[in-house]
């Protein structure tokens, strides 16, 4: 299978790459900011062909989609794993944090989407990874307004996106997920330790992109047992 992962350099999606990696015969793009070390990549084996991509999904324009097609041209897979959280109080984000969550947490997959449009298999499987902050009902925090407003908006344009792209056989989910060990939920609650480790939870949505668009589209799965 051709599979992109977004936000790769660490946690959830760095685990994601080195599952797909563990099988024979996948091609895998790993998008980050920072781009993968040699170092990281040894540790994937050779099982399947891994490929680190280097860019910045803030300011994602039309470049993104030559750069992806000159690797390969067809997806089956797209994980929309990257994301950004600022934690302060209303009073003191700034208009810079709006956009910067909001670009990354929202308008990026709209436009990574967009861009790759013509060159999804059919079937194929987008999930996009949302947090229970964005969960219609869920626990609300304090410190995290925008980031929950950022998810929530993602939730509602899967929601859009899967009604819109379902005749071209391309399934779209969101998982809202609750808390994992990652260096993004120590910014969200400092000092938290989540039950969850980021191996576990890659292998759950590695298993749930492969499987689940047979089944479902369109859905917003809260993934949580504590939030925290």
């Amino acid at each position: 299978m051709n599979i992109i992962v977004t936000g790769c350099s660490k946690g959830i999606g760095l685990e994601l790459c080195k599952l797909f990696c563990k099988e024979n015969n996948n091609n895998v793009i790993g998008i980050s900011r920072s781009g993968l070390s040699h170092e990281f990549i040894s540790e994937f084996g050779e099982n399947s062909v891994f490929h680190s991509l280097k860019y910045d999904l803030e300011h994602i324009n039309n470049d993104f989609q030559k750069l992806i097609t000159s690797i390969f041209s067809k997806i089956d897979i797209l994980i929309n794993n990257a994301g950004f959280l600022v934690n302060n109080k209303i009073e003191n984000l700034s208009e810079d944090d709006f956009d910067k969550m909001f670009n990354i947490n929202v308008k990026s997959i709209f436009k990574t989407t967009q861009y790759l449009l013509p060159f999804f298999s059919k079937p194929s499987h987008i999930v996009n990874i949302s947090s229970m902050g964005g969960y219609q009902g869920s626990a609300k925090f304090p410190g995290l307004s925008l980031y929950s407003a950022s998810k929530g908006a993602l939730n509602i344009l899967t929601e859009c996106m899967a009604e819109e792209l379902k005749d071209k056989q391309i399934k779209i989910n969101s998982l809202s997920l609750g808390a994992v060990n990652t260096e993004m939920l120590q910014n969200a609650f400092p000092g938290y330790s989540a039950p969850i480790q980021p191996n576990e939870m890659a292998a759950f949505i590695k298993n749930f992109a492969e499987n689940s668009h047979y089944f479902m589209n369109g859905k917003i799965i809260p993934v949580s047992i504590s939030t925290p």
